[in-house]
This record gives structure tokens, sequence and C-alpha cells, in this order.
């Protein structure tokens, strides 16, 4: 997996911006099911927001790399309790710049 540069990560943030969060990471913190289906949201869409919930007692950050190493995702922006996350997809949709 290769790390994304700056100039991606801001490119990512711009798509990113106008998106729903489509997993919510509440009390039960990271899990075997939440990971399943953070990994479907990332085949479906490559670009995700993840909401962190009141109710989860961990770090942001670390509920963020958790996502990320499970679904073998890039961490574009962890922005106060959302987490936005990019993995590139069987077709790609995202062209990245370089």
């Amino acid at each position: 997996m290769t790390m994304l540069t700056g100039k991606q990560k801001r490119y990512l943030r711009g798509l990113g911006h106008g998106l729903k969060p489509v997993v919510m990471v509440g009390k039960g913190e990271v899990s075997g099911p939440l990971l399943e289906e953070t990994a479907q949201a990332l085949a479906s869409h490559e670009l995700i927001k993840v909401k962190i919930l009141e109710s989860c007692l961990a770090d942001r950050h670390e509920v963020a790399a958790l996502l990320a190493e499970g679904c073998g995702a890039e961490i574009a922006q962890v922005l106060g309790r959302m987490v936005l996350l990019y993995r590139k997809g069987e077709e790609p949709k995202i062209e990245l710049p370089n």
C-alpha cells in the first residue's frame, strides 16, 4: 500500500467535503462486523466518511488507524469526530493527482 502524498490528501479532502458518513463507530469500538461494514463501504465508494460517536471512548486517531489498518485503507483526514478513509477500488473511480 502506497502512502498518500499531501497533494493527494488535499484532493481527497476536497472530494470528501460533501460526503455523508456511511459508517458510525459507537460503544462497540472497532469490531469485526464494523471492519466488514467499513471494507464493504470502501469497496463500493473508495472514499468514505466515518463518524466517531460520543459514546466511543477510544481516541479518534486510534480508531482511524485501526479502521485503516483493518481495511487496508489510507487515512485522508481526521477532523473532529470525522475520519476520511480512502482505498483504491478494483476499478478505480477516483483519479488521484501525482
